[in-house]
């Protein structure tokens, strides 16, 4: 009498590598799920069943998966009366309409340095970012001034009530922008609940497992790793599209030179005559 007995298949070991280095270009943060989205982006074909064996015959484990959490810093309270015009609608926007902001830190070998981000709600797309050694209206002022888009075509700009936020400075920006204020209420970090897991992205997929040497290394990875967030990787609630993938899709026809058109550099000039000056850390 004869018992059969299944054996695996070996796989093909240029599969295997092929796997290995999309799991990796991807900074490690993706699953199952989002890795088989993105081999099959490259045109490899492959088997939910094979890739579950491979990441884990590899050890191929998301950062998710090994991060720990560390504690929240705390912040200090902006009190102006401005009420909450996002109120938690944060899906569903229309291009320009609502951009967010939030500060997070990072250790920078062995001190704390800050990144500012400015999200745009409708493609979840980073349109200006900043980095240095203080959580201070000036990191901000510097996220602003890398966005690349007519800042007039920004409706809102929603915040949490941290200081930092409330500065003259800012406040310029806005008004020549004409764009409204909208914070979040007091002890409710749900009304910011986009920055909030955004920068649960940022710390498990950026910071976490990473090394800075001092403030312009952190710039020019920071820099980067952006560049990867909007132009590479995939988001569930964008139809597994990236940001830049996602709004090139519903913007057909918009250019480079249409988002560094007149009306931007113009914007600028304005902000040059009022003598404001943004001094970032070096």
């Amino acid at each position: 009498m004869y018992y059969y007995s299944p054996k695996e298949r070996d796989i093909d070991e240029s599969l295997i590598e092929v796997v290995k280095s999309t799991f990796e270009q991807n900074k490690c943060v993706y699953g199952h799920k989002k890795l088989l989205i993105a081999l099959r982006k490259k045109g490899v074909s492959i088997g939910k069943e094979k890739l579950s064996r491979i990441m884990k015959e590899e050890k191929l484990i998301s950062k998710y998966v090994r991060r720990r959490k560390p504690k929240s810093a705390e912040n200090t309270v902006n009190n102006d009366e401005i009420e909450n015009k996002v109120e938690r609608k944060f899906n569903d926007r229309k291009p320009l309409e609502v951009v967010a902001s939030d500060l997070t830190y990072v250790d920078v070998n062995n001190k704390w340095h800050y990144i500012c981000l400015l999200i745009e709600l409708s493609h979840r797309e980073i349109i200006g970012f900043s980095a240095g050694r203080n959580k201070d209206a000036e990191l901000v002022k510097a996220a602003w001034l890398t966005v690349r888009s007519d800042i007039r075509d920004i409706c809102i700009f929603h915040t949490d009530r941290g200081s930092e936020f409330k500065n003259e400075e800012i406040d310029k920006i806005l008004e020549i922008g004409k764009i409204e204020r909208s914070l979040s209420r007091p002890g409710k970090p749900v009304d910011n609940a986009v920055c909030e897991s955004m920068y649960d992205i940022v710390k498990t997929e950026f910071i976490f497992e990473e090394s800075f040497k001092d403030l312009e290394d952190l710039q020019a990875k920071l820099s980067a790793w952006v560049w990867w967030y909007n132009n590479e990787r995939i988001h569930s609630s964008l139809g597994y599209k990236s940001p830049v993938e996602s709004r090139k899709t519903c913007e057909i026809g918009v250019t480079d030179d249409k988002i560094a058109n007149k009306k931007y550099q113009d914007f600028w000039k304005k902000i040059a005559l009022h003598g404001q000056k943004v001094q970032i850390d070096k």
